[in-house]
C-alpha cells in the first residue's frame, strides 16, 4: 500500500469494547479499544463501530452523546456476528469499513485455560483460543472481502503481544494463541500489495487493563501487576494508530510498545526488550516474587494430579 493512510473520514470498527472509569488493585480498568475510540474521533473519523456483547453506561452514554459511534452487538467467537457487524456498516453508513481492529482477548481465564484444564472432553476446543486467534483471523478475511467487494484499500490491525515472541510458562495458551497472532500477521505481509490490505499486529507489554481485573479476576495481584510497570491503553492505541497511518510500516509488520517506547520487530533474531547486560530493565518485567507466587498455585494443581492413576490402580 503506497501513500499514508488519512484518518479523517474513515470507518473503524473495534471489537470488545467495554471500559469503566473505576480503579481496581492500582489499574485504571480502561481497554485498549476505548483509547482506540478516543484516538480515532479526535482524529477526525467518520463513523466507530464498537462491537462487542454489552455496553456499560459510560460506554452507552459515549454512543448516545456522539454521532459518530454506534454500537453492534458482536459475540466475537460467532462467525455470523462478525458479519453482521459488516453488514450492519453498510446499512448504517451505506459503506465497509476501511480500517478494522481485532482487540478482543483473554488471559488464562477461569472458564479456558490450561494448569486449571475448566473445559471438559466434549468442549472439543479452547474458548480463549476461540477469543484470541480464531475471532482476528476470520475477521481478517471477512474483512478482505468486504473490501475487495468494494474496490477499496483497508488495513487490519491485530493486537496481539510480546508474548507472541516470548515463553510465558504460567500462561501458555496465551502465549500460544500471541504467537499464532504474529505468525498470521508476518505471513499476510503479501496482501499489501496483491489484495491492497495491510494487516499489521501490535504488540503491547504489560498493559494496564480489566484483562488483569474483571477479565481474570485476581491474575493482576498474583502477577504482581500495577501502574509503575505497565503502560498505558492510550499509548497502545497511539503507536497502533501511527502504523496503521503510515505508509513506512508495510503488511505483515508487528510493532512492539512497552515501557522503553516502541520497535518494529524483526522476522529472526529478536532481541529480548529492554535487555541490560543480560537482564530485563527495571519496569519491563513482571516481579520475581509474583512469579513464585503464580508457580505455587500451577504446582499445587499438577501434585495433585501426581500419581492418580496408581492410586486409582491399586
Amino acid at each position: 500500500m503506497t501513500g499514508d493512510f488519512t484518518i479523517h473520514r474513515r470507518w473503524f470498527w473495534y471489537d470488545f469494547l467495554l471500559w469503566s472509569s473505576t480503579k481496581n488493585n492500582q489499574i485504571r480498568v480502561v481497554r485498549i479499544g476505548f483509547a482506540c475510540a478516543h484516538v480515532a474521533l479526535s482524529a477526525g473519523a467518520k463513523a466507530v463501530i464498537i462491537a462487542d456483547l454489552r455496553l456499560t453506561p459510560e460506554g452507552e452514554k459515549m454512543v448516545t452523546e456522539n454521532e459518530h459511534v454506534i454500537f453492534e452487538k458482536c459475540d466475537v467467537a460467532k462467525w455470523k456476528d462478525l458479519q453482521n457487524v459488516i453488514d450492519g456498516s453498510i446499512t448504517h453508513f451505506g459503506d465497509v469499513p476501511d480500517i478494522y481492529i481485532a482487540s478482543a482477548g483473554v488471559f488464562e481465564p477461569p472458564y479456558s485455560n490450561f494448569w486449571d484444564d475448566p473445559e471438559g472432553l466434549d468442549a472439543n476446543g479452547y474458548k480463549a483460543v476461540d477469543i484470541n486467534v480464531n475471532h482476528p483471523i476470520k475477521l481478517t478475511r471477512l474483512a478482505m472481502r468486504a473490501l475487495l467487494g468494494k474496490s477499496k484499500r483497508g488495513v487490519v490491525a491485530i493486537v496481539a503481544s510480546i508474548a507472541g515472541y516470548s515463553k510465558q510458562y504460567p500462561a501458555p495458551i496465551y502465549s500460544a494463541t500471541k504467537h499464532a497472532l504474529v505468525g498470521f500477521t508476518r505471513s499476510l505481509g503479501d496482501a499489501d500489495a496483491l489484495q491492497g490490505v495491510r494487516v499489521v499486529a501490535i504488540c503491547p507489554g504489560i498493559v494496564a487493563t480489566p484483562i488483569w481485573t474483571t477479565g481474570t479476576p485476581g491474575s493482576g495481584e498474583r502477577f504482581g501487576i500495577t501502574d509503575e510497570i505497565s503502560i498505558t491503553p492510550s499509548e497502545v492505541a497511539n503507536a497502533l494508530f501511527e502504523t496503521v497511518k503510515s505508509a513506512k510500516y508495510p503488511g505483515g509488520t508487528i510493532m512492539e510498545v512497552s515501557k522503553l517506547g516502541t520497535r518494529v520487530i524483526p522476522e529472526w533474531h529478536i532481541a529480548p526488550v529492554g535487555e541490560i547486560d543480560g537482564k530485563m530493565a527495571e519496569g519491563s518485567d513482571i516481579p520475581s516474587d509474583a512469579i513464585q507466587r503464580v508457580l505455587g498455585s500451577i504446582l499445587q494443581v499438577t501434585e495433585h494430579e501426581r500419581g492418580a492413576l496408581l492410586q486409582k490402580a491399586s
